[in-house]
């Protein structure tokens, strides 16, 4: 991709924006960003881009930002559907995603992973994995360092480890990856996407330009990514911890393996592996077989799954108090991993959950809390249909705790009710956006509210 003397605009700021528009300018192109918020809404300083020459704009997008411009390229958070980029593509302006951008400057393979839940492990995992075979490995994308830049540090003979969500995918053509995954694919930015069908199309553009050299590894226990096969014009292997494989990783027993080219290897069982819950043994049977055919050794592998004990926000033990422990799981920004990490305790739970509502069905959710869960304790603005669906769904009114838009009264409503041997957990089921700017500060403020307890 050629950028020198280019006028490229850059819709969105934040972590990609700034990314996409710091190289764009580093590659000599003329650069503006652009976002719909004012600047004193959003929490970045932007004297840096400033002091690089880098036009800012703010507030309303009028379609004089594309005059003269050459290209434009979008943060993750931007629709194509806006007018701005409507009006773009109809001028035959270039529209091209920060991932894109990056896929053009990268000089090493690309490894990416998809799914609607399990890419951040999966992904910091693959990463360690890569790191056994390659002396530079970059891990960047949608886990929160931009995948632009990420690119640029490992240059030449090294391997990227890349976790892609669905908005990424929107505005790429030409993306392809070495190796790609996806884990799942279960309801989840509908508010987006509008339907399955278009979400799932989202996903599927990470293996859409992989050819006969290239490879796809999808969960066969999933229905919507088993069929996926049929469309891929790459070499497809699947993961599986309810089948054996002739060709992939899988549990068999108690021990999960990968079977290729005729032979079998054995990594670890499942009391070995570092992760927790059955959700966790998919996700590093995933990353192992994509490490595998990206040319790390079965030995090493085994090592680092052994070693590695999971991410922050990600059922995270924060702290036992009175004989009660307390697990932040903010990144269950959906009721499908909401599910997983009630799963991978077998009751007992006093469950903090609600916020940003994205209006999903509850039905399977409310199944596990009824099973599980001894007080419900709600909070944001999915607290009322959470509530309501909850009491149909016949759990008990006066198990369910309200503590409006406040996560300190959640912890301590919670403390007031728990007694060993039950455990609280945060585990939302819902986005963050009511009351944080993400889900890492959500979880990072339910660690020092408990913590300060």
């Amino acid at each position: 991709m050629e950028l020198a003397d280019k006028k490229i605009l850059v819709i969105g700021a934040g972590i990609s924006g700034f990314a996409a528009a710091k190289i764009a300018k580093k590659f000599g192109a003329d650069v503006t960003l652009s976002d719909a918020k004012a600047e004193a809404d959003l929490k970045f300083d932007f004297q840096n881009l400033r002091d690089a020459g880098i036009n800012l704009v703010f507030g309303k997008q009028t379609e004089d930002l594309l005059d003269g411009v050459d290209m434009v390229i979008l943060s993750p958070a931007v629709p194509v559907r806006i007018p701005l980029i409507q009006a773009a593509l109809a001028k035959n302006i270039p529209v091209i995603s920060e991932v894109e951008l990056a896929y053009d400057l990268a000089r090493s393979p690309i490894c990416a992973v998809t799914g609607t839940n399990g890419k951040t492990t999966t992904v910091t995992l693959l990463g360690l994995l890569l790191e056994t075979a390659y002396e530079r490995v970059g891990v960047g994308g949608n886990i929160g360092v931009a995948l632009s830049e990420v690119a640029l540090e490992v240059g030449a003979g090294g391997c990227i480890a890349a976790e892609i969500s669905s908005y990424q995918m929107e505005a790429t053509h030409n993306f392809r990856p070495h190796v790609s995954a996806i884990l799942n694919v279960t309801p989840d930015h509908l508010k987006r996407h509008g339907t399955m069908d278009a979400y799932q199309a989202a996903k599927e553009k990470i293996f859409a330009q992989e050819t006969a050299d290239d490879f796809l590894v999808l969960n066969y226990d999933d229905e919507r990514t088993r069929e996926i096969k049929a469309r891929a014009k790459c070499k497809v292997y699947y993961f599986s911890r309810k089948k054996i494989l002739d060709e992939g990783a899988y549990l068999d027993g108690d021990v999960l393996k990968i079977s290729c080219g005729g032979k079998i290897y054995n990594l670890c069982t499942v009391d070995e592996l570092g992760i927790k819950g059955g959700h966790n043994v998919e996700n590093a049977l995933a990353s192992s077989m994509m490490a595998f055919l990206a040319g790390a050794q079965a030995e090493k592998i085994s090592c680092v799954l052994k070693s590695f004990t999971g991410v922050e926000h990600r059922i995270e033990f924060v702290r036992e108090i009175d004989g009660v422990k307390y697990y932040n799981d903010s990144k269950a920004t959906n009721t499908d991993s909401a599910i997983k990490a009630l799963e991978t305790f077998a009751g007992n739970i006093i469950l903090i959950a609600g916020g940003d509502d994205k209006l999903t069905d509850l039905t399977d959710f409310l199944a596990l809390v009824n099973e599980r869960v001894d007080w419900l304790i709600l909070v944001g603005d999915a607290a009322a249909r959470f509530k309501a669906d909850a009491i149909k769904n016949n759990f008990p009114a006066d198990k369910i705790l309200d503590a409006g838009y406040s996560m300190q009264k959640a912890v301590e409503l919670a403390k007031s009710v728990a007694h060993p041997p039950q455990i609280v957990l945060l585990s939302p089921a819902c986005a963050s956006f009511d009351m944080y700017d993400n889900f890492e500060e959500r979880g990072k403020n339910f660690k020092e509210i408990v913590n300060a307890l």
